[in-house]
């Protein structure tokens, strides 16, 4: 593997005005270096103002199928969504559904397309993709955005494997990640802030970063400038993670460690031009 690699990203980008609050201080004081856009979600327009006055934020699109409201008419979702016209907390019920229902494996493919549309709107360039609540482990849903990649110029996608994940979540979830290198995508070798999320205060994230192996590692986080905004998880510490993304001592620990850190564009060999600001701003 050779060098250490850092991706750090914040997750539910365009939840709310808190997060992408939040966003914005991270990256523009603190050691963030790309976020997951929810195209649907009610603060989206803001965040990608945002986004496009930091133009060495990597931006990717957090694929929502549940827990959140569809791209498309609910008419075109029936199959996918609830009486309020909303995709379900029940994840296992949903990925039931799209398994067994060529009804709903189709409304989920047209969603997806219509997600990624959404994020080609922005005019934004696409720096990865990954699913609210990790739902691109289900494999229609990883095929479907896999098959999507060429259209909509894919390069990245996250494969949630960490340390103490649990052993069938980290074979599944690395056989597709090893599926999804075939394709042509480029995939993180590990993830840290899976056994933290809404606690992954500084002290954690110093600690993560001290401790950083070879090879590419995201470090992926949820701050916000609230802990409770419409749509928050009880009990997540938003702002904490939001603290530990501006902490001196984590970026003193991340400039020591000597890694090289960016978007996901930034190891994406050869296929995407990076802005040049990306690392002088974090050893200055």
């Amino acid at each position: 593997m050779g060098a250490k690699q850092l991706i750090v990203t914040a997750d539910d980008f365009g939840a709310a005005i808190a997060v992408n609050e939040a966003v914005e201080i991270a990256h523009s004081q603190g050691i963030l270096t790309a976020a997951s856009l929810m195209v649907g979600a009610p603060a989206a327009g803001d965040a990608v103002e945002r986004a496009r006055r930091l133009p060495a934020l990597g931006v990717g699109l957090h694929i929502v199928l549940a827990d959140g409201a569809p791209v498309l008419p609910v008419a075109q979702v029936p199959a996918l969504v609830g009486q309020d016209g909303r995709f379900p907390q029940d994840m296992l019920r949903t990925a039931f559904a799209i398994a067994f229902s060529p009804a709903a494996h189709r409304q989920m493919e047209a969603e997806v397309d219509a997600q990624f549309a959404a994020f080609a709107a922005t005019g934004l360039p696409l720096d990865h993709v990954n699913a609210h609540k990790h739902f691109h482990l289900h494999p229609m849903i990883g095929r479907a955005i896999v098959k999507a990649r060429r259209r909509h110029d894919l390069r990245a996608i996250r494969v949630p494997v960490e340390p103490g994940a649990g052993v069938v979540f980290n074979w599944w979830a690395g056989m597709l990640g090893q599926h999804w290198r075939r394709a042509g995508l480029t995939v993180n070798d590990r993830v840290t802030g899976l056994g933290w999320s809404g606690a992954f205060d500084a002290a954690r994230m110093r600690r993560a970063v001290e401790a950083l192996p070879e090879g590419l590692t995201e470090v992926y986080c949820h701050p916000a400038t609230a802990d409770a905004y419409p749509g928050s998880a009880p009990g997540y510490r938003y702002r904490a993670e939001l603290a530990a993304l501006i902490d001196p001592q984590v970026r003193a620990a991340l400039v020591a460690s000597g890694a090289d850190c960016g978007p996901f564009a930034s190891f994406t060999a050869g296929l995407r031009e990076v802005p040049a600001e990306i690392g002088p701003a974090l050893a200055s």
